[in-house]
């Protein structure tokens, strides 16, 4: 109980209360007893990475490392397929899933969500010269107003609900949606964040992000096995105290909003 009890002192330390925990805490037990938490993660820009040095460098990578370090634990992450990673879960290959997980209806079915730690979304980037002084929702929802999207993508959805009189165009990849942007073809393009925000910053002579606000946000999530409400409930206790002291927005600034890390990634990621 070693482990578990510096977990909580950790926490007790940033002057948060935790939420009152089961009596027994079997889940909790076995990362105490084992001393590391084992992380599924699936490596996506920036949320995992490869560094030039073949080290995970990114968001997730970061929450993982400091959840760990606070409650006492190591930490073990294990790469895993994106479309294989609840079914991983289940099958106990690892305690929880930290990777930009979307809580929704469906996967609640399979898995048990925390409280969210971030917040993507869809942002929308604008050609400079075609969209100059649009600075609000309807400047863009005109007849005379292309907006380019991933053709498929929810991003599409997105455009013709924000702006119906627009014309949407849509586009294989989201590297055309926004070539067509850059060519001034088109006044705004609409992609997942932080697409919109790291292309901005790399053209910063042709785009610029008219909104502060996101045109639609995410709530992402740690997941953990049905029925494991005591490691849940622990997991919302680090949630808080890291939204809290602005930890959590901080390094999602970092990752998300800048490419200061770009140097650090190893080519073709």
């Amino acid at each position: 109980m070693k482990l578990f009890k510096t977990a909580i002192t950790a926490l007790l330390a940033l002057a948060v209360s935790l939420p009152a925990l089961a009596s027994e805490t079997p889940n909790l037990d076995k990362i105490n007893d084992r001393g590391s938490l084992r992380v599924g993660m699936s490596t996506f820009v920036p949320w995992a990475m490869r560094n030039k040095q073949g080290d995970l460098v990114g968001f997730e990578i970061d929450v993982a490392k400091r959840l760990a370090k606070d409650s006492g634990w190591k930490v073990e992450f294990v790469p895993t397929a994106w479309d294989g990673i609840i079914p991983s879960l289940l099958s106990k290959k690892f305690d929880v899933i930290i990777g930009g997980m979307s809580i929704t209806e469906a996967r609640s079915k399979s898995v048990l969500f925390t409280e969210p730690y971030s917040h993507s979304g869809v942002q929308l980037a604008a050609n400079k010269d075609l969209a100059e002084g649009f600075t609000q929702l309807s400047d863009f929802d005109s007849r005379r107003v292309k907006i380019a999207a991933r053709r498929g993508a929810f991003t599409v959805q997105v455009a013709r609900e924000t702006f119906p009189k627009a014309k949407v165009l849509q586009f294989d990849d989201d590297a055309q949606a926004f070539q067509e942007v850059l060519n001034g073809n088109a006044h705004a393009v609409i992609a997942s964040s932080p697409k919109p925000e790291h292309e901005t910053i790399k053209n910063a002579d042709t785009l610029f992000i008219p909104f502060e606000e996101r045109l639609s946000k995410g709530n992402e999530a740690f997941a953990v096995r049905l029925g494991e409400t005591d490691k849940a409930e622990f997991f919302n206790a680090w949630i808080k105290a890291r939204t809290e002291d602005g930890w959590l927005k901080e390094r999602y600034e970092y990752w998300f909003s800048t490419l200061d890390w770009q140097d650090q990634i190893a080519q073709g990621q």
